[in-house]
């Protein structure tokens, strides 16, 4: 299956100010991140950022929020966005989720599994997920593969956003995100 930019929203959970130096490549996960929910926004895809008790963790990485200006925030103190009933019923009423954050092995996992026990599509962006060891995060995509979720890049969701060469938008995302390396 592919993305469908009509039935995808876009989920970022926990990429928080007090969490993101924790991780195993704190500095790509910030660019990685920001790259991808710029983009997004220029795709128009609907993003919500959920933040994991800020009060403790801090808010989500001001950069983020900068790029990506129009997304809803929810706050949560359970694991899941899904068991912590938080989504908007904008997230919820689309048949495709995709998902990026922190931890993958814990927050972003228990959300994917929720998700998916809800009958949504869900891709969970690999190289804007991490964890504080890379053997979590390989646990915790292995675990969210083996449910049922797609494991994509940043990359596959754009084109599969775009669709087609012919997208109005498609120089101005090739040109501004695609070309060349990036973390």
């Amino acid at each position: 299956m592919l993305i469908d930019p009509r039935q995808a929203t876009l989920l970022v959970v926990d990429i928080q100010e007090r969490l993101i130096g924790a991780m195993s490549d704190p500095q790509g996960m910030r660019e990685r991140a920001r790259w991808l929910l710029a983009a997004s926004a220029e795709l128009d895809v609907p993003t919500v950022i959920s933040e994991q008790y800020p009060k403790g963790l801090g808010p989500t990485l001001s950069e983020l929020k900068a790029a990506t200006p129009q997304a809803e925030v929810v706050q949560k103190l359970h694991f899941s966005c899904v068991a912590a009933d938080c989504l908007p019923p904008s997230l919820l009423a689309r048949e495709q989720v995709i998902v990026c954050g922190m931890e993958t092995h814990v927050c972003v996992l228990q959300t994917v599994l929720g998700l998916l026990a809800l009958g949504k599509q869900v891709f969970v962006v690999e190289d804007v997920c991490d964890s504080r060891t890379p053997a979590s995060k390989a646990a915790g995509l292995a675990r969210m593969r083996d449910a049922g979720a797609q494991i994509v890049t940043g990359e596959m969701v754009l084109f599969e956003l775009l669709g087609s060469a012919s997208h109005p938008l498609f120089r101005h995302i090739s040109k501004t995100y695609l070309v060349g390396e990036r973390s």
